[in-house]
């Protein structure tokens, strides 16, 4: 075994942890600075040196991300949000660092950090040496072999080694190269690898241990059973891409020198000057402990005139940490007890706490008494978290005091009967973790959740709506306590117990622990919607809404497979014409979906273009944005987009969906988030319907697939016309808007008729559409050069149109400049429902950064409001349904849209309703108009 050691660095895994460490209190200096990415950077290295004394060590950055990767799948990574400015600020300082430690930073142009660690430690490994991953990334684990590790940082501090071992038992492989084919199979979310559809962990694991590899399994699919055989027979393109993109590329041109990696510190007094403008007056007191070197007079001096503030600062962050709200760095070594509060973080090992079964008839009546009479309690439902629409319910924990909880099994029926007692009563507060959930399980017991409920997933939504809601890290960030790991419990693979087979001390703990949490986090956000004047959106529009989604949920819509089938066909059949068209156009065939292919023969053979672009590889770039600029000239390569177009739509909608419907029901059954989109939004998953496409004929066809329960039922479709330019019309106050809208106006030719000045009789279809991309373009900050690659104007001409838009409009120019200053100030804006956006870019020093904030700043008001009056109607329709004992369902919205199940003796009554509550729901200046429609399906009905 080698004694040379190199430690290899994942820069941007580990300044984005440090950074998200501090997010809830971040480390802003007397500057304005925010710091927090850079300490969180700078401890967890100072940690590595501290505890391994590397011999050799380099840190490696992304640059430009992988052009190779997006080549092949131009939507690699598409997903993910744009990058804080706070680590975009780090990075300059953290390079400064390094520079000033002599550690090197290596970084490629158009490759990723992981290729270079990989490349790196395969070199190394050749010269003999032993290489140290430092990542959080279980991808990298395909690296590992005799001499190269993965040295994973641990969530509370400390770090753990993966070898070949560690990797086998983790992902049950029998080699480190088959973590390769599990990321495939199952892909990944964050850099949007698609994987194979409905493989998850459990899944891939299974097939790595019975086929060994991606490809053994695609050519092995006649072994598979059921829907899992169609969904992989139908996406094996798609499993071997994200194998592709999940392979960590070994061929980077890096060179590894070891001269070059020798860790060797000679001065750090730029270190510290560099700290002392950071003010990380702590770190300066370590650096020369953690390095090994002496500090110098005049430091030494420097860190004493600044003790005095330095105290007021750790007095500071006390009370902070005092009153529960404080959540800091994993990776800070240092010897003050604040800074290794993670460290001392709570749990259910080193908390007082009283959790009882209630097991015995005597305690069973004296509890259900007890919790009869309680105003409010939490509870939490222990089920086998399969589907909410088919899942059994275990046992249910209830809390109504702190650090004291009751679990009750659900095994007898004497449970089911007080439970539905508990649920059913009004007068008791109940709340939970995600209530939308729990109404789903309750409903297949005859059991409803009566009286006031408290979601506080959704209060923290409302509260921070940018960071993740899930409870562990709630519980961590606001009660600096750290719950049971049910992962760890249950372990992974064919070791793998079920929840229902735990120890039943275990099934107490875990049951119990959740809900008093819930208690203590009800406690605390209940005072923060009130301090921050959300308490009325929480009340009256989301926690309604909560039922709602519910309701819809669990009812599902009709699916026509067979139709969906014969559609499958059909573009099968347009897919195999439009390839021969291809065929015979080229001269040869080739693999049209293969970017490399496609590159040789458009511009090698063809030779479409006099300088075709590459990849970093050398390969011929054939992106999206490429092809479609060449389609301008060429009609070849518009049936090389057709097909591209024709392919996705059939992979990702057509042949997906009937997959998706649940066996139970017959019917398929989206979920809708409402934590997620921080405008207020709604999101549709498993499956998204509300990104099925509608403007190409093809597209459209799709929305005939979904149809009524049956020949009693039609489709009906509503949707709110124009609702963002109302709403912007009645915001800004700007009276011609307002008109044009009162006096039932067509919006665009009212426009075109102002800035144009002419006659509305006079305008041209030409003028109108020019306008109507002006309208809507404004909300989103259009500029000259955005509105002439969407129109047929020049630049000039663009420029000289919003310069007459807003002479014409300009109280909205008033408007607009109102909210961009009123979020420089406040840090948000706000709907007309009270809904916050927070926008932490707003005074950025980055240009760029800072105009997409000010967008922000003028969309997400007229976004939001949009969105929350589509829920009040929502809400409305709902209970005038429940009212009514009507039969007719509501069943999906699709932003301003809603679809109905409407019985057909019900039509006129239900459409009066619709009507009545859509365009009632909120108060603006001008009308809200719907647009109505109903068919034997939801293409007819749009």
């Amino acid at each position: 075994m080698s004694n040379k050691r190199l430690f290899l660095i994942d820069a941007y895994a580990l300044i984005f942890r440090g950074y998200y460490a501090f997010i809830k209190n971040p480390r802003i200096n007397s500057k304005g600075v925010d710091t927090s990415a850079i300490l969180g950077f700078t401890n967890s290295l100072f940690d590595v040196i501290k505890r391994e004394t590397p011999d050799y060590l380099a840190v490696c950055f992304d640059k430009g991300g992988s052009q190779d990767r997006i080549e092949i799948f131009s939507d690699y990574k598409a997903n993910r949000d744009e990058t804080p400015e706070a680590i975009k600020i780090a990075v300059p300082y953290i390079e400064s660092i390094l520079k000033s430690l002599n550690i090197p930073v290596v970084v490629k142009s158009g490759f990723e950090a992981d290729d270079i660690i990989g490349t790196l430690s395969k070199k190394a490994e050749k010269k003999g040496f032993q290489t140290f991953m430092v990542t959080p990334d279980k991808d990298f684990a395909q690296l590992v072999s005799e001499n190269i590790f993965m040295y994973r940082p641990m969530f509370g501090g400390g770090y753990e080694t993966w070898g070949i071992d560690e990797v086998k038992k983790k992902f049950e492989v029998t080699n480190p190269l088959q973590v390769i084919d599990f990321l495939g199979m199952k892909g990944d979310a964050v850099d949007n690898i698609p994987g194979l559809p409905g493989v998850g962990d459990k899944t891939a694991k299974k097939f790595i241990a019975e086929f060994g590899s991606m490809e053994n399994l695609l050519n092995n699919t006649d072994k598979l059973k059921g829907k899992l055989k169609e969904k992989v027979e139908a996406n094996k393109d798609k499993g071997l891409l994200s194998k592709k993109l999940a392979t960590i590329m070994l061929d980077v041109p890096i060179e590894f020198n070891p001269t070059e990696f020798k860790f060797e510190v000679n001065n750090t007094e730029n270190l510290k000057k560099i700290f002392l403008e950071l003010e990380f007056r702590r770190l300066i007191d370590s650096v020369d402990k953690t390095l090994g070197i002496q500090l110098t007079n005049s430091t030494k001096s420097v860190t004493q005139n600044n003790s005095k503030s330095e105290t007021i600062k750790l007095e500071s962050q006390t009370q902070k940490f005092s009153a529960g709200a404080g959540q800091f760095s994993l990776f800070d070594s240092q010897e003050n007890d604040i800074e290794k509060i993670e460290y001392l973080r709570k749990d259910i090992n080193n908390t007082n706490h009283y959790y009882q079964k209630i097991d015995t008839e005597l305690a069973a009546n004296l509890f259900f008494k007890k919790i009869l009479n309680q105003s409010f309690v939490s509870y939490s439902i222990y089920s086998k978290n399969i589907d909410p629409l088919t899942d059994d319910i275990l046992g249910i924990a209830f809390s109504w005091e702190k650090n004291k909880c009751y679990y009750v099994s659900a095994e007898n029926k004497d449970s089911i009967f007080f439970f539905k007692k508990i649920f059913e009563n009004s007068s008791i507060v109940k709340a939970s973790e995600n209530i939308k959930t729990d109404i789903k399980i309750l409903k297949k017991y005859g059991i409803t959740i009566n009286g006031k409920i408290f979601d506080i997933t959704l209060a923290h939504y409302l509260i921070n709506p940018d960071i993740n809601h899930g409870l562990s890290l709630l519980s961590e960030t606001y009660l600096n306590y750290s719950k049971i790991n049910l992962q760890l419990i249950l372990g992974k693979g064919k070791l793998k117990k079920e929840i229902s087979n735990l120890e039943e001390n275990t099934i107490i703990n875990i049951a119990c622990e959740k809900c008093d949490i819930i208690l203590q986090l009800k406690s605390l956000f209940s005072k923060e919607l009130i301090d921050s004047s959300l308490l009325t959106l929480f009340d009256e529009i989301e926690t309604p809404l909560l039922k709602v989604l519910a309701d819809m949920e669990y009812e599902g819509i009709n699916l026509d497979v067979n139709f969906l089938k014969s559609l499958s066909n059909d573009l099968n059949s347009d897919l195999i014409k439009l390839e021969n068209k291809i065929f015979l156009e080229s001269g040869e065939k080739f693999n049209i979906s293969s970017p490399k292919q496609l590159g040789e023969i458009l511009f090698e053979k063809m030779q479409l273009s006099k300088n075709p672009k590459k990849t970093k590889s050398g390969q011929y770039s054939t992106s999206e944005d490429i092809l479609v600029e060449l389609s301008k000239k060429h009609d070849f390569v518009k049936k090389i987009l057709e097909f591209r177009s024709l392919f996705k739509l059939k992979s990702t909608y057509i042949d997906s969906l009937p997959t998706q419907v649940l066996n139970k029901t017959n019917r398929v059954h989206t979920e809708y988030l409402q934590t997620v989109a921080s405008t207020g939004r709604l999101s549709s998953i498993n499956p998204n319907l509300q990104n099925i496409p509608i403007r190409t004929e093809r597209g459209k066809q799709i929305r005939k697939a979904f149809i009524p329960k049956n020949k009693d039922y039609t489709i009906l479709a509503a949707d709110y016309s124009q609702i963002e330019l109302r709403i912007i019309a009645s915001m800004s106050d700007e009276e011609n808007m307002i008109m044009a809208f009162k006096n039932n106006e067509d919006i665009h030719a009212s426009t075109a008729a102002e800035v144009f000045d002419i006659p509305l009789k006079d305008v041209s279809k030409s003028q109108r559409s020019n306008a109507k991309t002006v309208n809507f373009g404004i909300i989103y900050g259009v500029s000259a050069f955005g509105l002439s690659n969407q129109t047929n104007l020049s630049r000039s001409e663009s420029k000289d149109l919003i310069d007459t838009y807003y002479k014409k409009y300009s109280k909205l120019k008033t408007f607009i400049s109102k909210q961009i200053s009123l979020a420089r100030s406040n840090g948000y804006v706000e709907t007309l429902s009270g809904r916050k956006r927070y926008l932490r870019d707003i005074n950025s020093s980055n240009g760029l950064i800072r105009s997409a904030a000010e967008r922000n700043a003028v969309n997400a008001p007229i976004q939001g409001t949009a969105a929350d009056i589509i829920k009040i109607a929502m809400i409305n329709i709902f209970n005038k349904f429940i009212e009514g004992k009507l039969k007719s369902k509501m069943l999906l919205q699709v932003h301003d849209e809603l679809v109905f199940d409407v019985y057909n003796n019900e039509m006129e009554l239900v459409k009066s309703i619709i009507k009545q509550e859509m365009e009632n729901a909120f108060s603006l200046k001008v009308p809200l108009i719907i647009d109505m429609d109903e068919g034997n399906n939801w293409l007819e009905a749009h």
